[in-house]
């Protein structure tokens, strides 16, 4: 079988909610993208409310309060809200990584013995609790008398959390406040199942993420979950065994790997003229990552990916990144790349009227374009 890039961009866009079906549920959102990140929650409930013809305030935050989303670390070592009932999926290949059993990271961080020590103490202090990061600091300090181990917690990039949440001792509680708490999944979410073995998990994970980003290949897939943690052996074996649950596919010369189910579908998709205003740290940009070209163009990958790990919100026109976007509480100013075409303008009224009913402030921005 045989794809252009242009069909298989359209059929990502379509895959990934952008061409705003009628009301999918905002856990069918979170499910389809294989979660979204969260480290900015605005950035996070942007990125289902531009996915929907008739966006809900807070979707994701509800969700959260309502225990069929939960919000932790997942891909990539970042804060990322997922559903619930996927969750142990992704954990469970993210936990095989092991990458805090490493002396890099050990010398960095915390050796073997205190972060056995800190799991420990994390699963006890949160079963059936919900606590701040202080009160989470004083409780280890407490339980494991190490001033090394709670020093180490009180960090706010979460480097020893990060393990804990991948093997499933600890998730984010509501923190509907704005607080910022920890709890444990096992006592905080209905039927919480625990891990399943990597195997198993695989053979969800894998599936999922074609569904929303194929055709792709396992180098792809690994570099989007784990920044390329996973054996290359055992990942390339995860693929094989799905078997007839995969298709490979030429896309312009390239061997891809996509969901048999998904044929049809991809091979019926023409291009698209969709254009859309995408937030910061979308999933159509993180989900094959800012390096791939036929997105992003190479030479203007840094107008996208920036210092300190920032992901500008970005203009998408045709299944392509053509510029970046920001905005005030009373204009919205839209750059495009030097060398892209210039949008059609009622593409542009209709997609920035939605957009000013999302973004904080009054209704009604200015825009420009450059």
């Amino acid at each position: 079988m045989m794809l252009t890039w242009d069909s298989v961009l359209a059929w990502r866009m379509r895959r990934q909610f952008l061409d705003r079906p009628k009301s999918p549920s905002t856990e069918e959102i979170v499910r389809r993208l294989c979660g979204i990140q969260s480290q900015v929650k605005s950035n996070a409930e942007l990125t289902v409310a531009v996915r929907s013809p008739d966006p809900v305030k807070d979707a994701v935050q509800r969700g959260v309060a309502g225990k069929e989303l939960v919000r932790t670390w997942a891909m990539r070592g970042t804060l990322h809200t997922l559903s619930t009932r996927d969750a142990p999926a992704y954990l469970s290949l993210l936990a095989s990584t092991r990458t805090w059993e490493k002396g890099a990271w050990q010398k960095s961080f915390l050796d073997a013995p205190r972060m056995a020590e800190l799991a420990e103490a994390v699963q006890a202090e949160l079963d059936g609790a919900v606590l701040t990061r202080e009160d989470l600091v004083a409780a280890v300090e407490r339980r494991t008398k190490d001033s090394t181990i709670s020093e180490a917690v009180k960090s706010g990039w979460g480097a020893v959390l990060k393990p804990l949440a991948w093997q499933g001792y600890l998730c984010n509680g509501n923190g509907d406040d704005g607080r910022v708490t920890f709890t444990s999944p096992a006592t905080y979410l209905p039927g919480w199942p625990g891990l399943p073995e990597p195997e198993e998990a695989a053979r969800v994970v894998i599936p999922a993420y074609l569904s929303a980003y194929g055709p792709a290949g396992p180098d792809v897939f690994n570099r989007w979950i784990s920044r390329g943690a996973l054996k290359k052996t055992t990942l390339r074996q995860w693929f094989a065994d799905l078997g007839d649950t995969l298709t490979e596919v030429d896309v312009e010369g390239e061997t891809l790997w996509i969901r048999t189910e998904d044929a049809e579908s991809l091979a019926a998709t023409p291009p698209t003229d969709m254009f859309r205003l995408l937030p910061a740290f979308d999933q159509y940009v993180l989900g094959m990552g800012t390096d791939d070209t036929r997105v992003i163009p190479a030479h203007h990958r840094k107008d996208v990916s920036k210092t300190a790990g920032w992901i500008a919100p970005v203009v998408v026109d045709a299944g392509r990144v053509t510029g970046v976007w920001e905005s005030t509480e009373t204009s919205l100013s839209i750059t495009l790349f030097p060398d892209s075409p210039k949008p059609a303008e009622e593409a542009v009224n209709i997609e920035t009227a939605h957009l000013n009913l999302l973004l904080s402030g009054p209704n009604e921005r200015s825009v420009t374009i450059s």
